[in-house]
């Protein structure tokens, strides 16, 4: 199975502000940004995907149903898939936010909710939840004969812990590797072994 993950593409937000679960639009036209990035899916000879799923937000989901229509395939939302959310911090700029609250979250970064919103660890087991339950589940659907190939579009720290879960290494370790807007990461699974690697990265 080929677990293809899709960061959505520039927000229409100011550099420098915390946005997770803040729902805001996309920077550019949806329609070209699909576009590019079917152009480049079919450069990197990507399977079609038999299945595609997305967070909800806008910036996610608007992409995701032109890439469906495009693909033919259905287009499932699943709020599981969403950012982080950031509680109190939303919307701020990162400059703004108390320094001191700044420095307890990163001190204990998988339990800290001083933001009152998601700790990393809650964040983790949500995100961990879609991947049991939807991946397993269409891998278990596929057909011997079927190249099984899924495409998820999705935000940065959704597919951090995804690669975290897949190849089992820590998240900390994820959070090093550079994802920039619309950047694709591709993950495959051994039909035997069940283990996953790791086909490109940031592409």
């Amino acid at each position: 199975m080929d677990l293809i993950l899709i960061r959505h593409p520039a927000p229409a937000i100011d550099a420098g502000v915390c946005y997770g679960r803040t729902d805001v639009p996309l920077a550019g036209h949806a329609p070209a940004l699909a576009d590019a990035l079917a152009a480049r899916l079919e450069t990197l000879k990507a399977p079609r995907p038999l299945a595609l799923w997305s967070s909800p937000l806008t910036r996610c989901a608007s992409i995701a149903a032109l890439l469906a229509q495009r693909f033919g395939c259905a287009q499932t939302l699943d709020a599981r898939l969403q950012e982080i959310d950031f509680g109190a911090w939303e919307s701020l700029r990162w400059d703004d936010i108390d320094r001191a609250e700044l420095d307890e979250w990163a001190g204990n970064l998988q339990h800290a909710r001083v933001h009152g919103g998601e700790s990393v660890a809650q964040f983790d087991a949500r995100v961990r939840a879609w991947f049991d339950a939807c991946v397993d589940e269409r891998v278990a659907s596929f057909t011997p004969t079927e190249r099984a190939a899924c495409h998820v579009v999705t935000h940065a720290g959704v597919m951090r812990v995804i690669a975290s879960i897949a190849l089992r290494i820590p998240l900390e370790q994820c959070l090093q590797w550079t994802l920039d807007m619309a950047g694709i990461v591709w993950l495959r699974r051994d039909s035997v072994s069940g283990g996953w690697a790791l086909v490109r990265w940031n592409v």
